[in-house]
Parts: C-alpha cells; structure tokens; sequence
C-alpha cells in the first residue's frame, strides 16, 4: 500500500477513485509520566516521552487508514493530511487524525 501527502504518485496512474478513508487515535497522557517528562526529559526544548507517543499515535491512524483502504480495494492512498489536536478535560488527551483518498493505480 503506497501511502502519499500528494494527489498523485509518480509514474503510476490512478485508475480508479474508491473513497474517503480516515484513521484516528486518541491517546491518554499519564499524569505521572508528564510530570516526570517536564523534570527528567526536557532536552533542548524536546520531550521523548511526548515524542514517543505523537509517534504511536500516528501509527495508530496510518494502520486504520490503510485498513479502511484495503477494505475498499484500494493498493494507495493520496492526498493524506494529518492533524494533531488535544482534547479532554484539562487538554489531558492527544488525538491523531489522518485523511486521504482510497485509489486504485498502476504503472
């Protein structure tokens, strides 16, 4: 599964538009690891614990993107837009969402 932030992907055609497909994760901070991220893990600017789960949550969503694609028919998906937002009570969750377009191509 080809997986692109454009609307096309180079040297292949798109034969055939299948859908909108959409992945999302939303992930729980815990307290006690954010508390100790601010003391321990802060290092020029960057937290790894904050890090490690903007990554987990990304591929959270790709792997449902992908899913919803392959439940299609689909062998790509184009024109990906993700988008990172904090809900909850007190901003306490993080949410990832991934958009994109389900197709079929070939060379």
């Amino acid at each position: 599964m080809q997986l692109s932030t454009t609307p096309n992907l180079e040297g292949y055609a798109i034969t055939e538009y299948c859908g909108v497909v959409t992945g999302e994760a939303i992930l729980g901070a815990n307290i006690f690891r954010d508390f100790f991220a601010g003391i321990r893990d802060v290092v020029g600017g960057r937290s790894g614990a904050y890090e490690k789960e903007l990554r987990k949550a990304r591929q959270i969503a790709f792997k449902e993107l992908q899913e919803q694609a392959e439940e299609l028919g689909a062998n790509a998906v184009v024109g990906i837009d993700i988008d990172y937002e904090t809900v909850g009570k007190d901003s306490s969750m993080l949410m990832v969402t991934v958009s994109g377009t389900a197709v079929k191509t070939r060379r």
